[in-house]
């Protein structure tokens, strides 16, 4: 490690990375209510002197986008990470919104994906600021939302024309893997319809909710039209995530002596590179089609993206990525890692189970941004409870990590 590594290593500190992350535990930041995580951060910015934006991606719903400058002449480098946090589930034990170290983990919801990953990226930033090493380059924190949307804040902030030269995306599969695989993300909702009355008469009526049942069990036959891939024997996965039904397009669900006249149910298909959205719904009315025939009752339509009446329910379609392994950012991590901790990356391009999600990578990879994931471990609950945690020591060498690839990637001015 050189003199200038050193200096930036130096600025690491455990304790002040904990502090972050705890505090943005603290500020719940669900899908699409991330403005005041977004205000938090800026004030964190501005009084260190980053260049601030706080980008209004819809009315009343901010993100931000913070810029260490460089000096002029250098590439440029963003790290990646975003606010919104995936829906509360019930068996928390813990109080969700109060952070509790317990040995070298970091319990609070949100902090596994992906807060912790997130305190890193801007501590890392942090390192590097507070060393007093100027960056030839800039250096671009962004604090996005709505990653778990399809990358609503990402797309917006490549739609304003923002580019670096490279990205990392700090989710959380491992301080030492660096993937570059993930797979393509599609969310539809598909409807069916009936006729209501009261159950006194059910003459003439026909019930959604029992209809949507034949759907539901046609949609476990399908076959995907793919090209398989060893690396990602699993894809296609197709998953009925969520269900309701009631009287009318609000769902009435308070009289149920009335039969149900709307059914929705909300599905989700991880696909391969390589599949089209249009394809994916060709193989799924290929077995939903011949239903029809079979009970003239029975009416359904399919919906992308799913109805924005569903809270957060829009959601982005997510390309597959693949990165190439000797691309310039994923051989700087790679280096990186190595002066850090003495030893190559367990894992570079496809590492399962990681790269059979979806993330903000794609819509970077898709505005011609070579970028790639690394970020802190975390355990998710198990058991008898939800509480999800993140790996402390793989913040720390996450966050030393990646101020080395900021030095590596944007040139410190000193070399």
């Amino acid at each position: 490690m050189n003199p200038t590594q050193a200096k930036v290593i130096d600025q690491v500190d455990e304790r002040e990375i904990v502090g972050l992350a705890s505090e943005l535990i603290k500020i719940p930041s669900f899908k699409p209510e991330e403005t005041p995580v977004a205000t938090f951060l800026a004030d964190f910015f501005g009084e260190k002197g980053y260049k601030v934006e706080l980008q209004e991606v819809e009315p009343g719903r901010f993100q931000t986008i913070a810029t260490l400058e460089g000096t002029g002449g250098g590439p440029s480098l963003m790290l990646n990470g975003h606010t919104d946090i995936n829906s509360l589930t019930r068996r928390w034990r813990r109080d969700p919104w109060s952070p509790v170290v317990e040995g070298d983990r970091l319990y609070g919801h949100g902090v596994q994906n992906m807060k912790g990953g997130l305190a890193s990226i801007i501590m890392a930033a942090e390192a590097v600021r507070t060393s007093g090493v100027r960056l030839k380059g800039d250096l671009v924190v962004a604090c996005v939302l709505g990653e778990t949307q399809g990358g609503e804040g990402t797309n917006f902030l490549m739609a304003t024309g923002l580019r670096t030269d490279m990205a990392v995306v700090a989710e959380p599969f491992g301080a030492s893997n660096l993937v570059t695989v993930h797979s393509g993300i599609v969310h539809m909702a598909i409807h069916t319809y009936g006729v209501t009355g009261h159950v006194r008469q059910l003459e003439g009526t026909v019930n959604a909710v029992v209809k949507m049942t034949a759907i539901i069990n046609a949609l476990q036959q399908v076959e995907f039209t793919c090209q398989p891939r060893e690396d990602l024997p699993d894809l296609p996965k197709l998953n009925v995530g969520s269900v309701i039904g009631g009287l009318g397009e609000d769902y009435i669900l308070v009289e149920p002596p009335y039969i149900p006249d709307m059914c929705t149910i909300i599905v989700d298909v991880h696909f391969l590179p390589g599949q089209t959205v249009d394809g994916i719904v060709a193989d799924i009315r290929r077995v939903l089609d011949p239903l029809l025939a079979e009970d003239p009752e029975l009416s359904y339509e399919i919906e992308i993206p799913p109805p924005e009446f569903f809270k957060g329910g829009r959601r982005l379609v997510m390309d597959p990525l693949d990165v190439p392994q000797d691309a310039e950012i994923v051989q700087a991590v790679a280096r990186s890692h190595e002066d850090v901790t003495g030893q190559t990356p367990q894992a570079i391009g496809t590492v399962l189970p990681y790269s059979y999600t979806a993330n903000d990578t794609c819509h970077l990879w898709n505005a011609g941004i070579p970028c790639l994931l690394y970020g802190p471990s975390v355990i998710r609950g198990s058991g008898d409870e939800d509480d999800s945690c993140v790996i402390i020591s793989e913040m720390v060498q996450c966050t030393k990590v990646i101020a080395l690839t900021a030095l590596d990637v944007c040139q410190a001015e000193s070399e």
